[in-house]
């Protein structure tokens, strides 16, 4: 519910502050008109969203179920659970699995990495099933991880129950919980990240393309997945870089395999052209010493627990202002991590971001005597600051 609130304040911040330039400067014109049922633009480094539109809404998310299917796979063999060569048996219900396939056959071996290319470049049905078996023991209670996960990543509007995207009732998502799993499936997976790159894949004798027509367009392309349902519409989720700015976009229901490929194009262009990522501290860096009262250091040192970038249309980053926000007296003890202040973020006096201000590490309570010094300095001090 944060993320959703701070997401909702910067669209309202970015609307704004979009009336404001374009009154004094007219540079940036209003966002493109994009018809699809639902599509979200978000800032792969910050979380950010740029354009939204039914953002929140649950639709039916066809193909786009594979993400969260090849994510599942990637974590398993990023953790040693899983071998990219490890043979996975294929059975009647994978095999006899309708709608897009990789071409698997019932009763024979296939390498775990190939059916995982079938899934992200072919988009198989039948080697989605043949994972989800090998995984979980059987597909239904693969759906039950993919849920979990999506919980974990704050999926609100998201459930799953099968690993395919195949019509099922009860089963949606929405455009803005796509996009933070696909930031996920980035930040967590990125040495497989290359596949959703790739335009083709052949087995069995067969070449298949991928379906991402963008592949072909914009080299600044690459990945992620596409999906289609007479339910669900044209489905397209793309992720591309362009001086060194990452963009995630969802787009849910266009009217036709052309019109999915045009309307993301369009966001990209939009948000790449009048929108940039801005560095301000990494996680664990050090950005303020301040004193310690009654604690076995005299000072502790200061940070984020997690890189801090924000998006904010070109050509405002010299109007930014950072100001940490830090109580008069810190007193120990301190756990390390432990929330201590702000840095607060703002343009023109509009606050775009607040994150909490950490303790880098522990400080512990000083001893009697020190303790009793530091409330008799403490005193004199306050009194000299009135």
């Amino acid at each position: 519910m944060l993320s959703r609130s701070l997401n909702r304040l910067f669209l309202v911040f970015i609307s704004s502050l979009l009336l404001v330039v374009q009154a004094h400067a007219n540079m940036i014109p209003a966002p493109p008109q994009i018809p699809a049922r639902s599509y979200v633009v978000m800032d792969a480094a910050t979380g950010q969203v740029i354009l939204a539109k039914n953002e929140h809404d649950r639709y039916p998310p066809a193909s786009l179920v594979k993400i969260m299917t090849s994510y599942i796979v990637e974590l398993e063999l990023i953790r040693g659970n899983l071998s990219e060569e490890e043979m996975v048996s294929i059975s009647e219900n994978a095999w006899r699995t309708g709608g897009s396939r990789m071409f698997i056959q019932e009763g024979r071996q296939v390498r775990l990495l190939d059916l995982l290319r079938g899934v992200i470049i072919s988009s198989g049905n039948d080697s989605s099933v043949a994972l989800a078996e090998h995984v979980a023991g059987s597909e239904r209670a693969f759906a039950d991880l993919m849920n979990q996960h999506a919980q974990r990543l704050g999926m609100n509007n998201t459930h799953f129950e099968n690993a395919t995207g195949l019509p099922a009732e009860n089963q949606y998502s929405s455009a803005f919980d796509l996009a933070l799993l696909s930031r996920a499936l980035i930040n967590d997976s990125h040495q497989y990240y290359p596949i959703y790159a790739e335009k083709y894949f052949e087995f069995n004798d067969i070449r298949q393309p991928n379906r991402n027509r963008l592949l072909w367009r914009d080299d600044t392309v690459d990945g992620i997945k596409t999906g289609h349902t007479t339910e669900a519409g044209y489905c397209l989720v793309a992720s591309a870089v362009r001086d060194n700015m990452r963009l995630i976009t969802v787009v849910m229901g266009s009217a036709s395999e052309e019109t999915r490929a045009q309307e993301t194009q369009q966001l990209l262009n939009y948000a790449f052209r009048f929108f940039e990522s801005v560095p301000l501290y990494t996680a664990g860096q050090i950005i303020s010493q301040q004193r310690v009262w009654g604690g076995d250091k005299d000072e502790i040192q200061l940070g984020v627990a997690e890189n801090l970038a924000l998006t904010i249309p070109r050509g405002q980053q010299d109007r930014l202002e950072v100001v940490l926000d830090l109580p008069r007296n810190i007193q120990a003890p301190i756990e390390q991590g432990e929330m201590v202040g702000k840095v607060v973020v703002s343009i023109d006096g509009e606050i775009i971001n607040e994150t909490p201000l950490v303790a880098m590490q522990a400080i512990e309570k000083g001893g009697f005597v020190k303790r009793l010094w530091h409330s008799v300095l403490k005193f004199f001090t306050g009194l000299l600051n009135r």
